[in-house]
Parts: structure tokens; sequence; C-alpha cells
């Protein structure tokens, strides 16, 4: 279906803004950095979005559609429910691979800057987080379905440990400014979804 001229621009300003948002966060990005990034006047941007909050939930929506349309397709890539849970562990550490996640995990940045400032970034990054955690659930439970991940597994458990050493492991990258701690926890993940092998 093709887009309507304003919902080009729209577009447009998401994905010029996205990587801006996810580097520099909500408080770190102001109307000259969106005008900037976009070469848009101040008053073509609030022809598209009501305020800057409006753009700024309309590039987490986008940068998190990116990470996540980037591990869909690895996943359906193999049907083997080890592999599968194996492409996180292998993306992360190579995260630098990928344009969208350069600046790091979208939720990640997004919860940390929006806990007490921006209940409504928060609670897209909570909903995010809740996806995502229910995504790593339901890859679990097929393997154990499939007689491929042991039955005693708990798939909330390794949902929870995986997303927290993820995230916890791109926060040390992001901090120093290098990857020896992600990929340490990464080879540790890995190893972790070996030894779900039934």
């Amino acid at each position: 279906m093709k887009m309507s001229k304003s919902e080009n621009t729209r577009q447009f300003i998401v994905e010029k803004t996205a990587p801006l948002f996810n580097t520099r966060g909500y408080a770190g990005t102001s109307m000259n950095d969106i005008m900037g990034a976009t070469g848009l006047s101040k008053g073509c941007i609030y022809g598209n979005f009501e305020n800057k909050d409006e753009v700024a939930l309309a590039a987490f929506d986008y940068n998190h559609s990116k990470v996540n349309e980037h591990m869909k397709a690895r996943i359906r890539a193999t049907e083997n429910s080890i592999e599968r849970l194996l492409v996180y562990p292998h993306t992360y550490k190579n995260y630098f691979r990928y344009p969208y996640l350069q600046a790091g995990c979208p939720i990640l940045n997004t919860s940390t800057e929006a806990d007490d400032t921006h209940p409504k970034l928060k609670e897209r990054a909570e909903k995010a987080l809740a996806f995502w955690k229910t995504s790593i659930e339901n890859q679990i439970k097929r393997g154990m379905v499939r007689k491929e991940i042991k039955e005693d597994t708990d798939p909330t458990e390794i949902a929870v440990v995986m997303i927290s050493m993820i995230e916890g492991a791109f926060m040390q990258a992001k901090v120093t400014g290098r990857t020896k701690e992600l990929k340490i926890a990464m080879a540790f993940l890995e190893r972790m979804i070996i030894g779900l092998k039934a």
C-alpha cells in the first residue's frame, strides 16, 4: 500500500531521529537536533508530530522494531530450539555490526533514562521487555515440546537470566567503551543455553 506524503514525512522524521534518541536519550535530544538530523523546519516537524514526546515514542517503536525484525529473521532461519536461543548471544556479542544496535539496546537505553522522568517512554520500554521475555519463554516451551530442551527447564527463569545477562553486559560495554565483558558474558550465556539440550 502506497503511503501518503504526510506518512512518508513522518516515517522520514522517525528514521532520521531514531538513532539520535537511542544514542543521546530523550533529555539529550533537542528540537534543534531533530531539525539538524532531518533538515526540516520546526513547523514541518510539528506539522507531523504534536511534540517532541510523540517523536521520541515513534523513534523508540522504530528502534525496537528494527532489533525485533533482525532477531525474528535469524530465529526463523533455523528449526532447532537451542540454535534459536543461541541467536541472542551471537547477535549481541557482535552488536557493532548492526547499525540499530551500535548505540546500545533501545530497551536498556530508554528504561534507564525514562524510569522516573518519562512515564510514556517507560511504559513502552516495559511492554518491549515483557514481549522479549515472553518470546524467549515461548522458544523454550517449544523446545521442550519438541524434546530438544530438558523437560525440567523453567522457561521464566531462563528468560529472566538471559535478558539480565544481555542487558548487564551491554551496559558494561557502553560504560567502558570495550567489548571484553560483553564477550565473556555472551560466551557464558552460550554455554548455559547449550546446557539446556535434552
